[in-house]
C-alpha cells in the first residue's frame, strides 16, 4: 500500500516558548515516516501530536493535543501529560503513610486527582536525552509537593522503534511516599479532530472492574464485568457501551473506570480500533490496572491542535495503572516507594493496519460550531 502524506505530518513551528516566569517550554520530536512521529512537549512531558500511517495509507494525528502552551495552562483534560506523583484519585486527599497521617491537594469533589492541581502534566521537564528515536525527560518533585512526602526524582523515557511508540517512567525518593505514574494520551483513530470516537471498537483484557461512587472513589472492592455493559472482552463499539442503561455509566456520564487487568508483566491490556480508517492500536502495559475513560468532560472549550474544539467523546484515554485510591486500600497492589527502591512502569502504543470499511468515513469537524456534546452533571475536567 502507498503511503499517502497527509495533513497531520508535523509542521515547521517555532519549537519554543517563554513563559511568564522565565522558563522556557520546548516540542521535541522523534521518529520517522512511515512509521510512528510523536512529538512531545517539556510542558508535563507530553505527548502533543503522534502521527501514524492509518489503514487506507493516509498519515494521521490519532492523539488529542493542545493548540498551544496557554491552552495547556489553563486546560484540566491532561491531554497526553506524564500524570503524577498519584495518578486517579485518592479519597478525601488523605491516606495513611507507616502509621502517619499524610493529607495532599484535593481539588476534584473533595478528592486529589492526578497528583493534585499542580501535578507533573503542568510542571516543565528537563531534556536528558534526545536522538531522532529517544526522548527522555526528568523532573524533581520537592518533599511536600501536593502535599506528598519525599522528594522523588523522576523520569520518563518515549522510544519510537519500528510501528510502536515506548513509554517507560521511573521514580526514586529519599523518603517514604507514594508513587503512581501514568500517560493520559486521548485517542482518535480517525484522526484528531474527526469526532466522537463512538464507532471505535475497544477491547479490555480484564474480568472485572471497580464500581465507583458519584466522585469516582472505589465503593468496595472490584465485580466481574460478565453480565455488565464493562464486560469488553470482545471488541465492542464504544458509543453502544456508553450508552446501554447502567448507573455506573450514568453517573460518569460514560466510560471513567478502572479495569483489573489479567496477567502480569509487559503484556497486551487493550486493543482499540477504527474500522473507518482501518487503523489498530494494541496497548502493551506492566500495571495492575487499565482506566479506561472515554472523554465524558470535553465540553468544547479546549482548543485543540487542529485548532477545532473538543467535545465529549472525541478521544478515549487509555490509562495504565495502579487501581484508585490504592494508598487507602491495604489488599490492593501497593502504591507505597521507599528509599532504596526504583518505581518502574511501562508501556507501549503498537500500531497496526486492517481493511478500512467502506461504509465508514472518519468525518472532519469544523473548527467551531453550536452545537456541544458536554456531559450532563458536574465533575471535573478528568
Amino acid at each position: 500500500m502507498t503511503t499517502e502524506p497527509g495533513p497531520d505530518e508535523p509542521r515547521p513551528r517555532d519549537p519554543s516558548t517563554v513563559l511568564p516566569d522565565g522558563r522556557v517550554v520546548t516540542s521535541l520530536t522523534i521518529g520517522a515516516a512511515p512509521g510512528p512521529v510523536a512529538e512531545v512537549t517539556t510542558l508535563g512531558a507530553a505527548v502533543e501530536r503522534l502521527v501514524v500511517t492509518c489503514g487506507d495509507g493516509v498519515r494521521r494525528n490519532v492523539v488529542l493535543g493542545h493548540a498551544g502552551v496557554a491552552d495547556r495552562l489553563t486546560s484540566g483534560s491532561y491531554l497526553g501529560g506524564t500524570i503524577g506523583r498519584y495518578a486517579n484519585r485518592i479519597a478525601g486527599g488523605r491516606f495513611d503513610l507507616d502509621g502517619r497521617g499524610v493529607r495532599v491537594a484535593a481539588h476534584d469533589r473533595g478528592n486529589s486527582l492526578h497528583g493534585g492541581p499542580d501535578g507533573f502534566d503542568r510542571r516543565v521537564w528537563d531534556v536528558v536525552r534526545h536522538t531522532p528515536g529517544e526522548l527522555v525527560l526528568s523532573m524533581v518533585s520537592p518533599d511536600g509537593d501536593q502535599g506528598f512526602p519525599g522528594t522523588v526524582a523522576v523520569q520518563v523515557r518515549y522510544l519510537v522503534e519500528e510501528e510502536a511508540v515506548h513509554v517507560e517512567m521511573t521514580a526514586t525518593t529519599d523518603a517514604p511516599t507514594v508513587v503512581n505514574l501514568t500517560n493520559h494520551a486521548y485517542f482518535n483513530l480517525d484522526g484528531e479532530g474527526a469526532g466522537a470516537v463512538d464507532g471505535h471498537l475497544l477491547t479490555v483484557h480484564g474480568e472485572s472492574y471497580t464500581p465507583v461512587d458519584d466522585t469516582g472513589i472505589p465503593l468496595g472492592d472490584h465485580e466481574p464485568v460478565a453480565g455488565t455493559p464493562f464486560d469488553l472482552r470482545e471488541p465492542r463499539r464504544i458509543g453502544s457501551v456508553v450508552r446501554e442503561s447502567h448507573p455506573q455509566l450514568t453517573a460518569a456520564g460514560g466510560l471513567d473506570h478502572n479495569f483489573v487487568v489479567r496477567g502480569e508483566g509487559l503484556r497486551t491490556c487493550a486493543v482499540l480500533e477504527s474500522p473507518a480508517t482501518g487503523t489498530r492500536l494494541r496497548l502493551l502495559s506492566d500495571q495492575p490496572g487499565l482506566q479506561v475513560y472515554t472523554g465524558n468532560y470535553l465540553d468544547g472549550t479546549t482548543r485543540g491542535t487542529s485548532e477545532r474544539l473538543y467535545r465529549q467523546g472525541d478521544g478515549v484515554a487509555l490509562e495504565p495503572q495502579l487501581f484508585p485510591d490504592s494508598p487507602n486500600r491495604s489488599g490492593w497492589p501497593s502504591p507505597v516507594l521507599r528509599p532504596g527502591e526504583r518505581y518502574a512502569a511501562r508501556l507501549a502504543w503498537v500500531f497496526s493496519r486492517t481493511e478500512p470499511s467502506r461504509a465508514q468515513r472518519p468525518a472532519q469537524r469544523p473548527a467551531s460550531g453550536s452545537a456541544s456534546g458536554a456531559a450532563a452533571g458536574t465533575g471535573s475536567g478528568r
